[in-house]
């Protein structure tokens, strides 16, 4: 279903003659045949759910690029970096506000009676299994320690 959404786009990118926005799809369909070629060796197909993964990864991966380039003063290409953020994220769920990934993981610790940080990985588990691709994983679990530290 996301494939096809991003191939519409493409499509119509292209007759637009969009060539930056048409780029910027073209990096994330490769990106999502590279994954389909790894899970084609597992006997595995790609869903929604992993190309949801995909794109994650392609967002972290152009936020670290872009905090680079913005230290180093090559705000050109920060800006391009920045420019495919927004297009990748326009494929991927609303992403969670902190205060809602605040309410969720109290949630879950007290469903799963998590006391101390030796609890955190059945925490993260339950975040992955029903927010995947919804909230920076990273800062959830700095919040989670700093929950079950206290």
């Amino acid at each position: 279903m996301i494939r096809a959404e991003i191939n519409n786009q493409l499509k119509r990118a292209m007759l637009n003659k969009d060539k930056e926005y048409t780029s910027t799809l073209r990096l994330i369909l490769a990106a999502i045949k590279d994954r389909e070629i790894i899970e084609r060796a597992k006997n595995k197909s790609v869903e929604d759910d992993v190309i949801i993964e995909v794109l994650s990864k392609m967002v972290k991966q152009r936020i670290e690029s872009a905090d680079i380039y913005k230290k180093n003063e090559r705000l050109e290409l920060a800006k391009k970096e920045e420019y495919e953020i927004s297009v990748i994220r326009n494929f991927m769920p609303t992403q969670l506000s902190d205060d809602e990934v605040k309410t969720i993981i109290g949630k879950i610790i007290r469903d799963n009676n998590a006391s101390s940080i030796k609890d955190m990985g059945v925490v993260m588990a339950e975040l992955k299994k029903e927010y995947s691709g919804q909230l920076d994983f990273g800062a959830a679990g700095k919040m989670i320690k700093d929950i079950l530290s206290n």
